[in-house]
């Protein structure tokens, strides 16, 4: 474990004591007096403060004092007091401790302390990972996934909902490398396997369990053993396996297939979804005692049309460290104007795509001979889909819809030429801005 700078601010010697044998891997410091910590904080550099409240039998909780003056330095307030009222605890969260413990478990309290605070900072280094590893410059994406982090080192469950292509095994990974666990991503599709198969999958199985079955073999919930297990599409599972899962997340323990040996894992549930739970819920497709276990956050992805400003970030990143691709005017324009149906997936497949063909320089036209197959399909929704639309955000919202489908088809058709476009649809350039600027604002 890396060393920390402590200080131990607490009059009683055998408390500090007790302190300093909890804390002996580390570089530990004693103020037995409140004037003696403050000199402490403001000549020398601490990770951690523990901060006990009263000081003598007179004093009126100056220890408060403290916590302000670590604050200010940098130092990561904790409180440990024999003095947890209502009223003291609120004061001391009000004046920025992070934390707050009655004395008498200090040692497990310690312990958990420091295994927090090391893990916390790990997750605020994650800073760069909207210009690395999760590319966004969406305030709103940035926001949630920042959110997100904050948890990233808790037991608590993460749900990710999204569409399909929007980024969730990603952020998953990178909620596992920032949550400080020791073991494995351990990462499986709910909807690639039958019920019998994703049972095997999930829960392992002994050799000749089932036809097949030629040898051991040890499933993913294992694998995740003191790691993270991401369970991709969960509103695929049938309700038979939702409750087998279920059981398994509740206590810690399963039974392989074929083995009357329990086997123990001590996993982190990671979930996404494309589906609305509470709708699957309500269809009877997902157990609520399951969505209970496995929504202790939840983080929602925008799709890419309403990330445009996304695009040529992520397509800069996919070709980071190789062929660099340069894209005119027209193309640009026929690139937010599409509509990304398959969304940062679909994306990274065209720019696969394009850095594979003979030119690095891409025109509309070039581009558009790649985008038409999803075009059409993506500028005509269909009946029921679009009646759901106008339902959930109403009939105008609709017609911008299906306005700005067929004017990013013609945009496309027309190599991007929005001249021409305006005129082969008869509508004016007051019309063409107002519904592309609808479009872009979703």
């Amino acid at each position: 474990m890396e060393k920390l700078n402590i200080l131990v601010l607490d009059d009683d010697k055998l408390a500090q004591k007790v302190m300093a044998a909890s804390l002996s891997a580390h570089n530990v410091e004693i103020a037995g007096d409140l004037k003696t910590a403050l000199k402490k904080l403001d000549s020398c550099k601490y990770d951690i403060g523990f901060f006990d409240l009263l000081l003598g039998p007179e004093d009126d909780y100056s220890g408060l004092k403290a916590i302000p003056r670590a604050v200010e330095k940098g130092v990561y307030a904790v409180v440990v007091s024999g003095s947890d009222s209502d009223e003291m605890i609120d004061r001391a969260y009000a004046l920025g401790a992070g934390d707050f413990y009655a004395k008498g478990n200090e040692e497990a309290n310690v312990a958990d302390i420091l295994r927090k605070f090391l893990r916390n900072r790990k997750a605020a280094g994650a800073r760069n990972i909207f210009t690395s590893a999760f590319i966004t410059g969406d305030p709103e994406t940035k926001a949630a996934a920042t959110e997100a982090l904050k948890y990233a080192t808790a037991e608590l469950p993460i749900l990710i909902l999204g569409p399909s292509g929007t980024g969730k095994t990603s952020l998953a990974k990178i909620l596992h490398e920032h949550s400080g666990r020791e073991g494995a991503f351990v990462s499986i599709n709910c909807s690639a396997y039958t019920e019998d198969l994703l049972e095997a999958e999930l829960f392992g199985h002994k050799k000749g369990a089932f036809t097949g079955a030629h040898e051991a073999r040890k499933g993913r919930l294992l694998e995740a053993h003191k790691g993270t297990l991401f369970l991709d599409e969960i509103g695929t599972m049938s309700q038979n396996m939702q409750m087998k899962l279920l059981k398994a997340i509740e206590e810690r323990t399963f039974y392989p297939l074929g083995s009357e040996k329990p086997e123990h894992s001590e996993f982190r549930i990671i979930s996404a979804t494309l589906e609305d739970p509470q709708a699957l819920i309500a269809q009877g497709k997902m157990r609520f005692d399951l969505f209970q276990r496995i929504h202790g956050f939840t983080i929602c992805l925008k799709p890419l049309t309403r990330r445009k400003g996304d695009i040529m970030p992520l397509v800069n990143h996919f070709t980071r460290g190789a062929r660099r691709l340069s894209f005119n005017a027209e193309a640009l324009t026929l690139m937010e104007a599409y509509p990304w149906p398959g969304n940062v997936r679909e994306l990274k497949k065209l720019v696969d795509l394009l850095s594979s063909g003979a030119g690095g320089r891409v025109d509309a036209e070039t581009l558009g001979k790649h985008l038409k197959g999803q075009a059409r399909q993506a500028a005509a929704p269909d009946g029921d889909g679009l009646y759901a639309y106008a339902l959930d955000k109403g009939l105008e919202a609709a017609l911008d819809r299906v306005a700005s489908g067929l004017i990013s088809r013609s945009l496309r058709e027309n190599g991007g030429k929005k001249t021409r476009t305006m005129a082969d649809l008869k509508i004016s350039t007051r019309f063409f801005y107002s519904v592309m600027g609808k479009s872009k604002g979703e």
